[in-house]
């Protein structure tokens, strides 16, 4: 969401087109992350399978209301659906890996180098390097499935937020 917020700071002076689509991606974001961490307080056996099926009946929404001519509105169920996403790994009110930020993971890499290459815990910062890579694959596999299937490929990753709280279980 820096890249919107920086978008809304800068588009303003160009006026406010391009600021309120910004910032109501901004709001959608932030009102999926109150929805997700509210539905991981609810008590459920698997807070994770629920937050994984509102992420997948909102990308399917979204995917939905593109089919019916409401971009717009498509576009802000995604944001929505990936601030729920970053409540899945959500402890005490406090995210514990974020999902869709990279800026501090890679600060922790950075600082796990360097504690690295002071005699600390050679390896602590590969977690979030992986993150890292993690993302930038996720984003290259997005950026050819949309290449191809342009909104509706959302569909593709409707379907592997509503199978992964199976192969979570299954792990367990």
């Amino acid at each position: 969401m820096s890249g919107n917020t920086t978008r809304a700071g800068v588009g303003l002076p160009f006026g406010w087109a391009e600021t309120t689509m910004a910032l109501s991606l901004i709001a959608a974001f932030v009102g999926g992350t109150v929805v997700g961490s509210l539905l991981g307080r609810m008590g459920w056996k698997s807070r994770e399978s629920v937050i994984l099926w509102s992420i997948a009946a909102l990308l399917a929404c979204a995917c939905l209301a593109f089919g019916a001519g409401a971009t717009y509105f498509a576009l802000l169920l995604t944001a929505a659906a990936m601030g729920t996403e970053n409540t899945i790994f959500e402890e005490d009110g406090e995210v514990t890996i974020g999902l869709t930020y990279m800026t501090g993971t890679l600060v922790k890499s950075g600082q796990r180098i360097a504690g690295a290459l002071a005699g600390g815990p050679k390896w602590d910062w590969v977690p979030y390097m992986l993150l890292w890579i993690s993302l930038l694959g996720g984003s290259i596999a997005g950026a050819f499935a949309h290449n191809c299937a342009g909104i509706y490929s959302l569909w593709g990753a409707a379907v592997v937020a509503a199978v992964l709280p199976g192969q979570a279980r299954w792990v367990r």
